[in-house]
């Protein structure tokens, strides 16, 4: 992390070679919540990618979860205190160039464009399975579609998208509550079994889950919320950002936390038995809890909260890319291109630039996404911890930020739990996210580092 930012090189760059270009701000903290409420995709996300974590955890599901919301906490304080004092699209790699160093910045850059890049296709591979009561689709190109429209969906207004997936948000909030709802009325096991650590083996026997596979599963957890940092994305966005960007961020977590954890333990309490729960087939335990018309309503309604996330993620890592390309992150003529606005106010090619390769993805191994994925978040959230260590130096100081409670306890804390996560990582996902660090740092020791004083310049928008 040398190779440190002075005050003055953090507000050098603009637009990449013509001029500063500027997003409009036009949402305030109800907009801006749904949007980022959107993004955690609480619905999708208990629907998608829980299931697996009954796969592995079983009953300590619940618990995992919870342990990385607690995490969380910490990490949405960083991401506060972080976003108000610095309040720019580049989100979390603004962010720690600012305070930690240009290197720094750009592997947090490359994490969080790998975490932006993969999660859309994996929440958008799961429509097939909610659309089932339907139509049979391939899991691909179902989730192949549902990238490219929500890739046209975000070259809209974003006010327009605020509305747009607010209504769909209302949809898959009511879906998670009926799932909830029949879980704890047709419970078969006490509430003490969310403590029980149990998992179904292939044989139908069971398993204890062991403390190091819970550590292990917190990667997923945090992954499970972690959409509450687009508030920090959007606050370019949000009118005055130094206020509500830090409420965004608080009241995200608290509600997509309720959202997604109540559900998980109703589902816990409600399945039948081990097998059924560790399958985590969740469309099949609502039916059996109801009857197949309402398993078919809350099916539908996932289908169309995974669409939801799929605009909103798209939007959110447009803007990701059309910060880099500002801050002259690459080549100049590909920096022209990234920061285009559109006639809505949107950048159009670098929304093009990550909905396509997203669909992309959807036919990439999904275990490996999922890993990739983990490993990543759990680094980036490593690195803004470090970032918030250092946000009150001299020069930032006295700068009008929202400011966490017990600092610098919290960030030194938050630093040595994700650094212990990482440990606890499968070699083949902490490999394949190494590789592509590894190269991004040869590509910021080539190009950027010898180019230091027309490269990679990070630029803050005034309030």
């Amino acid at each position: 992390m040398t190779d440190t930012l002075r005050p003055a090189d953090t507000v050098v760059a603009q637009a990449p070679e013509h001029g500063h270009a500027k997003l409009n701000r036009s949402i305030g903290v109800v907009g801006g919540t749904l949007l980022t409420l959107s993004c955690v995709t609480p619905a999708s996300t208990l629907f998608v990618v829980v299931p697996d974590l009954f796969g592995s955890l079983g009953t300590a599901t619940a618990l995992t979860i919870a342990i990385g919301s607690l995490l969380c906490i910490a990490v949405a304080f960083c991401y506060s205190e972080l976003g108000t004092l610095i309040p720019s699209a580049g989100g979390e790699y603004a962010i720690v160039s600012t305070l930690a160093g240009r290197l720094a910045g750009w592997l947090v850059f490359v994490l969080s464009l790998l975490v932006v890049m993969i999660v859309p296709p994996v929440i958008a591979m799961g429509t097939a399975d909610y659309l089932a009561p339907v139509i049979h689709l391939d899991p691909s190109l179902a989730g192949a579609g549902v990238m490219l429209l929500a890739t046209l969906a975000g070259l809209l207004d974003l006010r327009a998208n605020a509305w747009i997936t607010g209504v769909f948000l209302v949809l898959e909030v009511i879906a998670a509550a009926v799932v909830a709802l029949l879980g704890f009325t047709h419970a078969v096991r006490g509430p003490s079994s969310l403590l029980s650590l149990q998992v179904a083996d292939a044989h139908g026997g069971t398993d204890p889950v062991t403390a190091m596979l819970v550590v292990s599963g917190l990667a997923i957890a945090l992954f499970v919320t972690q959409g509450f940092s687009t508030a920090v994305y959007l606050s370019e966005e949000l009118e005055n950002p130094r206020r509500n960007v830090a409420r965004t961020v608080l009241a995200t977590l608290a509600i997509s936390t309720v959202i997604i954890l109540v559900p998980v333990a109703a589902i816990t309490l409600g399945a039948s038995d081990l097998t059924e729960l560790t399958g985590g087939d969740i469309s099949t335990m609502v039916t059996a809890w109801s009857n197949s018309a309402v398993g078919t309503f809350v099916s539908l309604c996932v289908a169309l909260a995974i669409i939801n996330a799929g605009i909103v993620m798209v939007i959110q890592n447009s803007r990701v890319l059309f910060a880099s390309a500002r801050d002259k992150a690459w080549p100049s003529p590909v920096n022209t291109v990234f920061a285009k606005l559109g006639r809505f106010g949107s950048p159009w090619v670098a929304t093009l630039a990550v909905g396509i390769p997203g669909a992309a993805l959807c036919f990439v191994n999904l275990d490996t996404l999922y890993g990739v994925t983990g490993v990543s978040v759990t680094g980036m959230y490593l690195l803004v911890a470090v970032a918030a260590l250092l946000s009150r130096r001299p020069h930032h100081k006295h700068t009008p930020a929202w400011r966490m409670p017990l600092w610098p306890a919290m960030p030194i804390l938050l630093i040595a739990v994700l650094a212990y996560i990482l440990t606890q990582q499968e070699t083949e996902y902490l490999v394949w996210t190494g590789g592509i660090t590894a190269a991004a740092t040869i590509y910021w020791a080539l190009y950027l580092r010898p180019r230091r004083d027309t490269r990679w310049l990070v630029s803050i928008p005034q309030d």
